[in-house]
C-alpha cells in the first residue's frame, strides 16, 4: 500500500517548484494590511447578505467590474484611504472604525 501511494505521488508530482515558503513569508510581511483588507471584505460580505446583493450589484454601486469586487472580497486588496472612503460613500457603510492592529 505504501509503495503504491509513493508511486502515485511520484507519477503526479509537479515539475514546478513549490512557492509555499515564499507565499508564507509574503503573508507574514504583509500581515497587518492583509488583516485590514480581510476586515473590509467581511464588512462588504455582511452588507451584501443583509441587502440580498450580488457581486454584480456591488460592482454597479462601486462603479467597477465584478472581477474587482471579487478581488476585494478575496481579502488581498491593498487599499488606499481614498478607495476605502469611496467604498464607504457609495455603499453607505463604515469600514475603518474597527481597524485596530
Amino acid at each position: 500500500m505504501k509503495k503504491k501511494t509513493l508511486d502515485f505521488l511520484e507519477a503526479h508530482q509537479s515539475d514546478e517548484s513549490s512557492t509555499f515558503v515564499e507565499e508564507a513569508k509574503w503573508r507574514e510581511e504583509n500581515a497587518v494590511w492583509l488583516r485590514w483588507s480581510q476586515s473590509v471584505a467581511m464588512i462588504i460580505v455582511d452588507y451584501m447578505q443583509e441587502n440580498g446583493l450580488t457581486r454584480s450589484d456591488i460592482a454597479e454601486r462601486l462603479g467597477c467590474s465584478p472581477q474587482y469586487v471579487s478581488r476585494i472580497l478575496s481579502g488581498k486588496t491593498n487599499f488606499s484611504f481614498k478607495s476605502i472612503a469611496d467604498i464607504e460613500a457609495r455603499l453607505g457603510i463604515s469600514c475603518l472604525e474597527i481597524m485596530l492592529p
